[in-house]
């Protein structure tokens, strides 16, 4: 009888191939009870690898979902005299333009308006914009603040001490203020790489490289998932495996992109995870120039889903639900504006979607979501 390791390998390969089967034909492929192909599926859909459903195993991951449609009213009703709902971002380019869109939206079908600032990932910057829309009146904030070092802590200090109510949006507080009673909304970034590292996994991969052009939270976030689920699926050592590079269309990227990829090749890596879309691009266009076949030789799965369906091939991404979660972190702080005293502190979280396009080698698929 082949071990348990070895039965698991040969489930996945038989649902990578198939895409969905049958219990009763694993049994039969396996040449085992039922019993012991229920346990092995078991431990696969525990890990993430595939998904369970009804007398049978499929793939594990999402289809595309509509994310940006504003809703349609407030769940709370209207705000008293077009109130004013202050939002503090660290900048406006990137990631953020879809969260403070649907931020906006939410505000806006509750009656009120959002007044916006930008603070460039400062903690004394952080402080003025907000102060300055206090002064504007502002009834209720939502800000994504610094929370880093001394002045992180005293920034955060002084938020939870403001009369209005502060929702943060994509931060927590870090552990040295663990009772802090803060709202937030944050997205699960950390399973979002595990997502992605799952999904490469499921198709055979086995060397998968973390690449990456920015350091933010964000990053710092994804990079722990790909650690994480790294070990727990017991990958091989990853240690020489992560990778910094600059911007896709900086000067010098070209040799950069060379370079990261010669590592890979020599590592023996046959799958990227990148963050983000750009640079994701600029390694399959610097892959492709060398000779590469994406997905053939180098499958490529990047963060963020933003540029990714236009890439060539158009790639595999992870998507984290940005317009929702603005939209979240508006209509919680609008709760907390109606009922600042008896409502509990409320911490959301977000899971982001994997969106499988070409260039992991899967055909796309409407099966069942993960987890």
């Amino acid at each position: 009888m082949a071990l348990a390791s070895e039965r698991q390998e040969l489930i996945l390969a038989a649902v990578r191939e198939r895409g969905t089967v049958r219990l009763a034909d694993l049994v039969a492929r396996l040449g085992v009870t039922a019993v012991t192909v229920r346990r092995d599926v078991t431990i696969l859909a525990d890990r993430g690898l595939v998904v369970r459903v009804h007398g049978g195993v499929t793939l594990a991951h999402r289809g595309p979902t509509a994310e940006q449609r504003p809703p349609a009213a407030s769940p709370f009703g209207r705000l008293p005299g077009q109130a004013l709902v202050g939002m503090v971002v660290p900048t406006v380019e990137f990631y953020w333009p879809p969260v403070i869109q649907g931020a906006q939206s939410a505000v806006a079908a509750a009656g009120g308006r959002l007044a916006l600032r930008a603070s460039a990932y400062d903690a004394g910057e952080d402080r003025r914009q907000v102060s300055a829309l206090l002064n504007r009146g502002i009834r209720t904030l939502i800000v994504a603040p610094t929370t880093t070092g001394d002045a992180g802590l005293d920034l955060l200090r002084w938020l939870g001490g403001l009369r209005i109510p502060v929702l943060l949006v994509e931060r927590l507080p870090p552990p040295a203020l663990p009772t802090l009673p803060l709202d937030a909304a944050t997205t699960a970034h950390s399973l979002g790489a595990g997502l992605a590292v799952r999904h490469l996994v499921t198709l055979g991969h086995r060397r998968i490289a973390f690449v990456t052009a920015r350091f933010s939270p964000t990053t710092q976030a994804l990079l722990e998932g790909w650690r994480e689920t790294g070990e727990s699926l017991a990958l091989p050592d990853r240690a020489d495996l992560e990778f910094d590079v600059p911007a896709y269309g900086s000067r010098g990227w070209t040799d950069a992109y060379d370079a990261v990829l010669q590592r890979c090749l020599d590592a023996g890596v046959t799958a990227l995870f990148v963050h983000s879309d750009r640079e994701a691009i600029g390694l399959t266009e610097r892959a492709r120039d060398r000779g590469l076949v994406v997905p053939d030789d180098l499958a490529v799965v990047s963060y963020d889903d933003e540029v990714a369906a236009a890439s060539d091939p158009p790639l595999t991404a992870v998507r984290p639900p940005k317009h929702r979660l603005g939209a979240v972190a508006a209509e919680l702080a609008m709760a907390r504006m109606a009922d600042p005293a008896e409502r509990p502190v409320h911490r959301v979280q977000l899971w982001p979607t994997l969106i499988v396009r070409e260039s992991c080698g899967a055909a796309r698929s409407s099966g069942p979501p993960t987890g």
